[in-house]
């Protein structure tokens, strides 16, 4: 007859043993917002895994297994909303110029740098070639520019009816409408990211000749992550996850063919 401490003991035994072949915890779940904002993100609603976006969540995932990052599809008008009511946890590739003053939020620099910059028809029909002081005024000049987005000569205001008002600018959600109007003369300047741009050259080697890219930049793109302040990781935690990511030189590998620059981080 077993004595109850030699039954309690192979109780005990039984439940480490079945303590040891459980799965280790769930990992936390992080919803990023994913708004069309290529080359970073490139449709996300048509579940379209293209872009430099999904390349990060991959390698942040592959990195770390205490959390799972996953995008959730949104759009540049919509995120402020799907951040404030907790549908997604973190906005990517922001700054905090960008509507985010008065919303509630952790940053974490990224240490990514891109540009703004001017693109025009280098030589129309008919005329002279442009130069690089045709960038200087833009006054009386047709722009193109994408809807939603926060341009610094506008002092970052991106109400259509403002930029319509103030810049003869026409609106569209295509950097690829953009610049075709400038080549077909429709439009006198586009406004595109770098990163885009170098991508748009690529694509189009035959008309990389007929553009003129601007030695003035409208802005310089910081980018950041804002995190909201319940969001499952905290801040500290993704910049290491970023730090790790820039360290074992995936950051580079991701984002330098885009001519995204990786830059110090402060402490």
């Amino acid at each position: 007859m077993s004595s109850p401490i030699r039954t309690a003991s192979r109780f005990l035994l039984a439940a480490l043993a079945a303590l040891s072949i459980l799965p280790s915890q769930a990992a936390q779940l992080v919803r990023i917002g994913a708004a069309h904002f290529p080359p970073y993100t490139v449709r996300p609603e048509t579940g379209a895994d293209t872009g430099l976006l999904p390349q990060l969540v991959a390698a942040l995932n592959a990195l770390q297994s205490d959390y799972q990052f996953v995008l959730v599809p949104t759009s540049i008008p919509r995120r402020f909303g799907d951040f404030k009511q907790g549908r997604v946890d973190m906005a990517i590739f922001e700054n905090p110029d960008w509507g985010w003053k008065e919303i509630p939020h952790t940053i974490v620099d990224m240490g990514l740098e891109d540009a703004e910059i001017f693109v025009a028809q280098r030589q129309p029909e008919g005329r002279s070639a442009r130069q690089q002081d045709y960038f200087d005024d833009l006054t009386g000049k047709r722009l193109a520019l994408f809807s939603g987005y926060h341009y610094e000569f506008a002092s970052f205001n991106a109400e259509p009816k403002y930029l319509a008002t103030h810049y003869n600018a026409t609106l569209t959600y295509s950097h690829d409408s953009n610049l075709l109007m400038v080549l077909r003369g429709r439009a006198d300047i586009a406004l595109v990211t770098r990163s885009y741009l170098s991508d748009y050259f690529l694509r189009n080697l035959k008309v990389a000749d007929q553009l003129l890219v601007s030695d003035r930049v409208d802005q310089v793109y910081h980018h950041y992550a804002i995190l909201r302040p319940t969001a499952p990781i905290t801040g500290e935690a993704f910049g290491s996850l970023l730090q790790e990511l820039r360290d074992n030189g995936q950051m580079l590998k991701i984002f330098d063919p885009y001519k995204i620059a990786v830059v110090p981080v402060p402490h």
